[in-house]
């Protein structure tokens, strides 16, 4: 996606609710093993092995390998398919509109919320579900009209809008909904998009997941912005209980239900603390962006917990063993 909003480097608010469930942050997080593997290369082959008290000073240096988040890089989402003249010229146009579209919105939200990551990202969360009940609509439309039935897409799409339903109510918690015109623009935003998405879908479902992909590819970004310039003060924060609800409970099905690219259970993050709070809510963009990028191929999608998509990773377990 060309151009992308960068999270804002203002401090943490200092005013954040306190836990309902009364946990605090310890005094000392203890670093996980695979945490302290930081290689930093300076002038040629010198290593050295940073402390927690220098994450900052080295943070353009390193890469900390999170136990949440085990390969940062790699786990991010899919790279942005670059157009080429190979390309149907529809999908160019598509595309494109997709782009301008996108660039336009964060640009709208950089000048609104420039200062305040919070009210952003309520908006945010607020105007993602939108598109998984619009694409829900219109293909129940369809099943109910004898066109096509899918049912696999409605269960992905419905795991997805719970997945944004639940980074909601954690930006809620953290009280990003306190202001009535962030309330308003967020909620008259959502309207407003849904039938541009129920249209767009119905038009092109290509372009509307395309569009889809931008969205999630944006907030990809800004959270993963957000957590390098805060997350030295977010380590000290405690989890929300929304986020310690939603991301330790026991019935994790629709959670892995929207992880397409994931086989059930693979991923199971910890919730210690703010900062992996939003590692994991970064980390559900990336995955809803896989999935958007997956739908723009016809009849690719399966759910994670059909009989197919099980018997094949069984196959591959199984392989695995062998090797």
């Amino acid at each position: 996606m060309a151009g992308v909003a960068s999270a804002s480097a203002s401090p943490i608010p200092a005013a954040l609710p306190s836990n309902p469930s009364g946990r605090s942050p310890s005094s000392f997080l203890p670093i996980p093993p695979r945490a302290r593997r930081h290689v930093v290369l300076v002038s040629g082959r010198r290593r050295f092995r940073a402390e927690a008290t220098q994450r900052e000073k080295v943070r353009q240096e390193e890469t900390v390998a999170e136990e949440s988040f085990p390969v940062r890089e790699a786990e991010g989402p899919p790279e942005a398919v670059a157009l080429t003249d190979d390309d149907d010229w529809v999908v160019r146009l598509e595309q494109s509109f997709n782009i301008f579209l996108t660039d336009f919105i964060i640009a709208i939200l950089d000048l609104l919320y420039r200062d305040r990551d919070y009210a952003r990202f309520f908006v945010l969360e607020t105007i993602a579900r939108v598109p998984y009940f619009a694409f829900i609509s219109v293909l129940h439309l369809y099943e109910t009209f004898g066109w096509s039935r899918k049912a696999d897409y409605i269960k992905v799409h419905f795991a997805e809008s719970m997945n944004e339903f639940h980074h909601l109510l954690i930006m809620e918690e953290l009280g990003g909904n306190s202001e009535w015109i962030d309330r308003f623009l967020a909620r008259f935003s959502a309207v407003f998009y849904y039938f541009i998405a129920v249209g767009m879908y119905m038009l092109s479902p290509r372009m509307a997941y395309h569009f889809s992909e931008c969205v999630e590819r944006h907030a990809y970004s800004t959270y993963d912005k957000f957590l390098k310039v805060n997350g030295d003060q977010l380590l000290k924060l405690p989890a929300p209980e929304a986020a310690i609800n939603y991301y330790m409970n026991e019935d994790l099905y629709l959670f892995d239900e929207f992880q397409t690219s994931r086989a059930p259970s693979s991923r199971r993050p910890k919730v210690d603390n703010l900062y992996d709070v939003f590692v994991n809510i970064r980390d559900d963009e990336a995955e809803h962006c896989k999935t958007m990028a997956a739908c723009q191929t016809p009849e690719s999608i399966r759910s994670p917990h059909s009989t197919e998509s099980r018997t094949e990773t069984d196959v591959k377990k199984s392989l695995a063993n062998e090797d």
